[in-house]
């Protein structure tokens, strides 16, 4: 290194730690002094494990290594430095005629590399380098961290904020729903029966959230449509003519116009719209047959002849659940799709009485 070479003082990270590894003690020196008068706090050790011996105790922000050494040389130690402190700068030192290895350091991760010796020059202008670099990259992976923290709360605030919604919505859709059930004259809470038999047959069938959410207000919202029904026809006591079945069988279409351009209730319009269709074909609105019909209205429509079945209405009592069984089963593979017979089959009686007399 020149002797009579220009000192110039760095304006850059003055007292920045800086950790010299050299096991030539006359380099050691040489950039101790160095960089001591460029205003750096300067600590040396002689090989790779003591380095990283001394980063333990107090990371510096620099690190100015040399390429040979004895035992573990300074390819080890970058590797060991970016695995372990990725915020430290590091410059490597190489001798003469190595600069291939000097290249390979660079796409391991070193800020620069210096021809030994090097000139005051030289050094001085390669350490404010990489500690700029150093601080910039400090600066933007902390700003990063900070929005990606920001990013993750604004995103619990905004779940929160829909779970609060949605828990709105779906109070407003049941207060709804019992309205209509009470218009109706139907016992208990109808469709919140219905709802839970829905949703327990649609576990056995491995449904998970979201979609099973969807089956659910589906089954919830199965009959709104009879909101275009007048009381006249929905309320009379006696047979319909066929005029009033025709207006009475169009409450599936008039519950899906009223649903389907809600985004929240989207994938509930098809099951509302299909709750009446029979597995072979012979249901309506449309006359769909088997997997025409959307999965959530096939469970429906097992869920919706259980509870009809077994609940009391003012002009019978309630039958036994092993009746229901036993009817359902004798409509499988005509009224209801057999898949979800099965699957109905397999929740046992104790659980459908504890969700026949549960109340929401």
């Amino acid at each position: 290194m020149p002797v009579n070479a220009v000192i110039l003082r760095s304006p850059v990270r003055p007292e920045a730690r800086v950790l010299v590894v050299d096991d030539d003690a006359g380099v050691r020196d040489v950039l101790r002094a160095v960089l001591r008068e460029e205003g750096y706090d300067v600590r040396c050790e002689v090989n790779a494990d003591a380095a990283l011996q001394r980063m333990a105790e107090q990371v510096p922000e620099l690190v100015l290594s040399d390429m040979r050494m004895p035992d573990k040389d300074g390819l080890w130690l970058l590797d060991e430095i970016r695995r372990r402190y990725p915020d430290v700068a590091v410059i490597m030192l190489t001798g003469f005629g190595d600069t291939e290895t000097a290249v390979d350091c660079l796409k391991r991760g070193a800020l620069d590399y210096l021809l030994k010796p090097p000139r005051v020059l030289d050094l001085v202008r390669a350490v404010e380098r990489a500690l700029g670099r150093q601080r910039n990259d400090v600066e933007r992976r902390r700003y990063q961290n900070e929005l990606e923290e920001r990013v993750r709360e604004q995103t619990r605030d905004l779940e929160r904020a829909f779970d609060e919604v949605a828990t709105a919505y779906q109070s407003t859709l049941s207060a709804l729903v019992a309205a209509l059930d009470a218009r109706e004259q139907e016992t208990g809470d109808h469709s919140q029966r219905v709802v839970r038999f829905t949703l327990a047959i649609a576990e056995r069938m491995g449904i998970r959230s979201p979609q099973i959410d969807d089956v659910g207000r589906g089954a919830l919202l199965h009959d709104i449509g009879k909101i275009g029904v007048t009381d006249a026809i929905l309320l009379k006591p006696g047979p319909l003519t066929p005029d009033e079945w025709t207006l009475m069988r169009k409450h599936p279409e008039i519950g899906y116009e009223i649903i389907r351009h809600i985004p929240f209730l989207g994938e509930a319009a098809p099951i509302v719209l299909s709750h009446q269709e029979r597995w072979d074909g012979t249901g309506y609105p449309r006359g769909l047959r088997r997997e025409e019909i959307v999965l959530g209205a096939r469970i429906f429509a097992v869920a919706d002849t259980l509870d009809a079945i077994v609940s009391d209405r003012p002009y019978r009592k309630g039958s036994p659940f092993e009746t229901a069984r036993q009817e359902i089963v004798r409509c499988a593979g005509t009224q209801f799709d057999p898949v979800v017979v099965e699957a109905f089959l397999s929740v046992d009686d104790e659980t459908l009485r504890a969700l026949h007399r549960a109340r929401i």
